[in-house]
């Protein structure tokens, strides 16, 4: 076991490694930078007090796009990287199990995920920081003007923490998307099979939330089941997305729990699909 483990810790950082040298994962970096250092541009326009949560669901929605852009397409790549130079078969012709492979791969990836989302939300973050600085000045000369009454409310002024928490749950959402695309990979054929069977995957989960709201309203007994069956396979990623509740202050705040659930629930769905690419994996010839 303990050998598995040291296997498992030189798959991901090879794995890390390797997929940072990937072109596509700088090109997806630097375009991510570039559209927060873009959010300038639209100073131009006049959108009054909701600046700053312009700016950040701007953000926070190019991270969510690139990310899982990211996840999918990186996953796949590296996968199947492996078996196209053969690197896998010398692997595994060690005393590597398979299940070990596939978990070096996916916490490799893990980590890929975790420094593309860690740079892009300390940048976005660093953003909003500086205008808000701007715009809290205008708002104390104005006060000193008699403009308004009171100092810039809360309400309009970005919640740090709470960035950092939308950006751990998009990471975790990321994660859980990695490992849907392994599982596929560990018995497609091809990487372009994989890559869009993964994002018709992704819609499914981004959409899920619609079918379950419909439930009750459902007729066909059948029907209900099938959708109660996709709901159990497929996770809800609409969980993942509360940041604008969580980054400004909302009438009802997030309690805790909510967060730690959805810790938990990414935690269940990663072992779950992992275990289930693994199984594939192992019946897979290479």
């Amino acid at each position: 076991m303990k050998q598995s483990l040291g296997h498992i810790v030189q798959i991901a950082r090879l794995t890390f490694l390797e997929a940072v040298r990937q072109r596509f994962f700088n090109f997806v970096l630097l375009l991510m930078l570039a559209l927060i250092g873009s959010a300038s541009f639209f100073r131009r326009f006049d959108f009054g007090n909701q600046e700053l949560h312009f700016i950040a669901n701007f953000g926070m929605g190019g991270l969510e796009f690139f990310g899982a852009l990211l996840a999918v397409v990186a996953s796949a790549q590296l996968f199947f990287g492996e078996m196209e130079n053969r690197t896998a078969l010398t692997l595994l012709a060690k005393p590597v199990r398979r299940w070990a492979f596939i978990a070096g791969k996916l916490l490799g990836v893990m980590a890929l995920l975790l420094v593309f989302v860690t740079l892009l939300t300390a940048a976005l973050a660093a953003y909003l920081k500086w205008r808000q600085g701007e715009l809290m000045e205008i708002w104390h000369q104005a006060l000193l003007a008699k403009e308004v009454d009171t100092e810039m409310p809360e309400a309009f002024r970005v919640q740090f923490g709470g960035l950092a928490l939308d950006a751990l749950l998009q990471w975790l959402k990321f994660d859980v998307l990695a490992a849907i695309t392994l599982l596929v990979a560990s018995y497609s054929n091809t990487n372009m099979f994989t890559v869009i069977s993964s994002f018709f995957i992704y819609l499914i989960c981004q959409l899920e939330y619609i079918a379950r709201e419909q439930l009750d309203d459902l007729k066909v007994e059948a029907l209900k089941r099938l959708v109660l069956l996709v709901s159990w396979i497929f996770p809800n990623f609409q969980l993942y997305s509360i940041g604008d509740l969580l980054v400004f202050p909302a009438r009802v705040p997030i309690p805790d729990h909510a967060i730690w659930a959805a810790i938990e629930y990414s935690v269940i769905y990663l072992v779950v699909f992992w275990a289930l690419a693994s199984l594939s994996f192992r019946r897979r010839e290479i």
